[in-house]
């Protein structure tokens, strides 16, 4: 007998909750067939037959040999098995619809591992923060917070999904503010440039809530990769700032010489000299004595940071504490008369060290040379009435 209406409606069911029709015939199929073996009447073995295209329902009671081949098959359709295919029909169909939605969203989430997603805070204790995304909740985990970040309820925040874990109340979603590629993402979302392909994020290096460097490079030499990170005025990477709570972000660009790479990574600090030990994997910095905090940056985190975006260990020294050989630069006015003093720091034959002084005189005045031994490197040199 065709059931025409039955059809309808569950074409209808799953319409409305996203599911395969088809699958949904074999679900029912197979729940009818489990509440026909419990009737004291049932055939030893049975199938369950919907017909797509009428709705129709038939049960077939089957004999078999010995290895598991059909030598007969009879209609076993009870005279009230309407009735049974009803009410099993609305108990499977809420089971199943509830079954193949986790399945989907888990899915559709297991995909999505490694993306960006926002969501809205539900639920804040001391163990996790719950947040809503819409068809499913997300886990945000106190380890995967910001120490001073607080989320009020209902406020809105991106964050990374770190991983979907498959339960059996439906999938389980981790996510992160800490993350480090969290920052990246953000890139990819305010940047075009990098969503394309023309800038690409080389390394990344972030003490979340801090701080973050992130070094680029353009595959199109048209393209300044740090402008196009940094927008009109800032406004690109402030919108990342704004959502990351205020996290200072340093852009800098990336280099294949691992020498003009830290220079960059150390910024905004300005480095005078790089010398790599390529076999300890140790780069010593050279920077003036006014760019030593700078470069160290606050509890060492801006050189911490540029050991992590290079790849390198770094040993920071001032000028002063660098190599004894060593040439100091300056350059002042006399009156009239611009003096230029180059003073050099050479090894003597008797163990002490000569300090010479070059002073060239401009405009025509002749040029004088005079040499000051110093027993004492670190004392100030004898004037020439003291010599």
């Amino acid at each position: 007998m065709a059931n025409f209406e039955f059809l309808e409606a569950l074409g209808q069911i799953a319409r409305d909750q996203n599911i395969d029709e088809g699958e949904l015939l074999i679900a029912l199929a197979n729940a009818l067939l489990a509440a026909y073996k419990r009737r004291p009447d049932s055939a030893e073995d049975a199938e369950v037959e919907i017909n797509p295209e009428t709705g129709e329902i038939k049960v077939w009671g089957l004999e078999l040999d010995l290895e598991g081949n059909v030598t007969r098959e009879w209609d076993a359709t009870p005279e009230d098995f309407g009735r049974i295919a009803a009410q099993t029909a609305k108990q499977v169909l809420m089971q199943l619809i509830r079954d193949i939605q986790r399945r989907q969203m888990y899915e559709e989430f297991a995909n999505r591992e490694g993306d960006i997603v926002s969501g809205t805070v539900q639920q804040n204790d001391n163990r996790y923060t719950l947040l809503d995304l819409g068809r499913v909740e997300a886990l945000l985990p106190q380890a995967e917070q910001i120490a001073f970040e607080r989320y009020e309820h209902g406020a809105r925040i991106k964050v990374y999904i770190v991983e979907v874990r498959k339960t059996n109340k439906g999938p389980q979603i981790v996510v992160s503010r800490t993350h480090p590629a969290l920052v990246a993402k953000l890139f990819e979302i305010e940047v075009p440039e990098i969503a394309n392909g023309i800038v690409e994020i080389k390394a990344l290096a972030r003490e979340p809530g801090h701080r973050s460097k992130i070094a680029v490079a353009s595959n199109d030499s048209m393209v300044d990769p740090v402008g196009a990170c940094v927008g009109a005025r800032g406004s690109r990477v402030r919108n990342i700032t704004n959502e990351l709570r205020s996290e200072r972000i340093d852009v800098v660009p990336y280099s294949d010489d691992p020498v003009a790479f830290i220079q960059a990574a150390l910024q905004p600090a300005r480095v005078r000299e790089v010398q790599l030990n390529e076999e300890e994997g140790i780069a010593t910095v050279i920077v003036h004595d006014q760019q030593l905090s700078l470069a160290i940056g606050k509890e060492g985190q801006n050189a911490r940071l540029a050991a992590r975006l290079t790849g390198w260990r770094i040993d920071i020294r001032s000028e002063s504490e660098g190599e004894e050989q060593e040439v100091v630069e300056e350059v002042w006015t006399e009156g009239d008369v611009v003096v230029d003093e180059k003073v050099v720091i050479v090894e003597a034959p008797d163990h002490t060290k000569e300090l010479v002084e070059d002073v060239v005189l401009t405009e025509a005045q002749g040029g004088s040379e005079e040499i000051v031994v110093v027993e004492d490197l670190d004392a100030s040199p004898a004037t020439e009435e003291e010599a």
